[in-house]
């Protein structure tokens, strides 16, 4: 006779009814030991005992004895023999003894791996419809932004030759356009050129290195002049700083790492028109008000969230912030991070988070207090920036700013003040995006996640049409 074996089902049985093991051996009418042995299959199921189990709490007995454990078996064994998971895959026993003692953690890790192969499904799928050609590959975009947040995006190399410049006695002040100009001038052979738009109508910013003139459109305002002006300080003066930077960026490809020098050089010129030490003091005193620091630099709202990114020194770290630029449509258009919050690549930032409201206040900082999936909570603020505008077809060309940092830092953010943290309604519970969202039961929700399924009840409407 093959013994009948129903520990897990029955210890699934007594927790659902709230009983220990000592309360269903009295309603049984057997020993709390037995009821311990037939959880941990020591003993096998009597007649008597089923009849009692059926009659006691209305089970079906065929229930209790269905031998669904060698298709679980098969199936648990298929899933650990894949190649995502590396080394010695566990033996039979092992795999029974999961079965026997963990049947929900089975069922959990079951139900995991097959979502992951249906994800990897629609990935082939979309890829060999000729859409993406290498979608799980890294994108130069993506490379960049790994390097950066590897370093907590803070560059020492940077920072120091930034400071050798803005820590002279006659760097500084109100001339900083003179300033920059000279030192292209007499250290470089560079002069600097203002533009007309239709001189220009294609670039805001163009350096003839072989001629030594570098010309700035007209449409460029005074903080954008001074920007480009560092930014091809930078590239004269950083030259070999930079190479170091790229050779060991991990950045594949050269259009990526084009695009790295750019991004680099950027920050070189943020060092040097937002010098560390009296840009931190400042940020501290003020409470991190970015209007404060953006007239006292002379510099762009978003040149200053831009910096309040890079403030990580060793001995003088600022709060940590991650910084997101989007458009109208929802395109990411710059990232940089300094904190965990995983920022959207590409479109479709979560609508819950009021990146995308901020387009109906121009102009006004909007805070918010924001949870991700995972129960971690950000203190977000956003606003609107407008690119240069030089001609009727280039108008309305608005951006938002968005600067995050963890709860735990609000106490030195001035924007944080009015707010109740001790409100559970205050945060909003946001996503990355959609596609990689778990959240169940949101308004919002506009597309199916890639990696699970949501529950759909025919005779059920639920908030959206992606579940009931």
């Amino acid at each position: 006779m093959v013994k009948t074996l129903i520990g897990p089902r029955l210890r699934q049985l007594r927790n659902a009814q709230g009983l220990t093991q000592a309360q269903m051996a009295k309603q049984l009418g057997i020993s709390a030991a037995y009821v311990n042995l037939l959880e941990n299959n020591q003993r096998s199921l009597s007649v008597q005992v089923l009849m009692a189990l059926t009659e006691t709490f209305g089970v079906d007995w065929r229930d209790l004895v269905a031998d669904n454990d060698i298709n679980q078996l098969a199936d648990l064994r298929a899933a650990v023999q894949d190649p995502i998971f590396p080394g010695d895959t566990p033996d039979l026993t092992e795999l029974r003894g999961a079965i026997d003692h963990a049947p929900r953690l089975v069922a959990l890790f079951l139900a995991l791996h097959q979502s992951h192969r249906t994800t990897l499904e629609k990935f082939r799928a979309i890829a060999s419809g000729g859409i993406i050609t290498d979608l799980l590959a890294r994108s130069p975009e993506t490379a960049i932004h790994d390097f950066f947040r590897d370093r907590e995006n803070h560059f020492p190399a940077l920072e120091n030759a930034a400071e050798a410049i803005s820590g002279r006695r006659d760097w500084g002040g109100d001339d900083i356009y003179g300033l920059l100009r000279s030192r292209l001038s007499d250290r470089h052979g560079v002069s600097v050129a203002i533009q007309p738009v239709d001189e220009m109508p294609d670039a805001l910013r163009v350096f003839d290195r072989d001629g030594g003139i570098l010309s700035l459109s007209q449409a460029l305002n005074h903080s954008n002049r001074l920007f480009q002006m560092a930014h091809v300080l930078g590239l004269l003066e950083c030259a070999d700083i930079l190479d170091d930077l790229i050779a060991n960026s991990g950045v594949p490809e050269e259009d990526g790492r084009a695009r790295c020098r750019v991004e680099l050089t950027n920050y070189f010129a943020a060092a040097l028109l937002l010098p560390y030490k009296r840009f931190l003091a400042l940020a501290e005193a003020s409470s991190y008000d970015i209007d404060t620091l953006a007239s006292a630099f002379t510099v762009s709202f978003e040149q200053v969230c831009h910096r309040l990114t890079t403030l990580q020194r060793d001995g003088a770290r600022g709060v940590p912030f991650f910084f997101l630029r989007v458009d109208k449509a929802g395109n990411v258009t710059k990232r940089f991070n300094a904190t965990s919050f995983n920022l959207a690549e590409q479109g479709g930032a979560c609508p819950v988070w009021n990146v995308h409201t901020a387009f109906r206040s121009p102009g006004v900082i909007v805070p918010q207090f924001v949870e991700l999936p995972d129960g971690e909570q950000f203190l977000t603020i956003s606003r609107t920036t407008d690119r240069p505008v030089f001609s009727r077809q280039t108008q309305d060309r608005r951006l938002v700013v968005t600067l995050g940092c963890e709860i735990r830092h609000v106490d030195r953010i001035g924007y944080a003040e009015a707010y109740d943290l001790s409100n559970p309604a205050l945060f909003a519970p946001i996503g990355i995006n959609c596609h990689l969202c778990p959240r169940q039961a949101c308004s919002q929700r506009a597309h199916q996640p890639l990696h699970m399924k949501l529950p759909i009840d025919t005779d059920r409407r639920g908030n959206t049409r992606y579940e009931s």
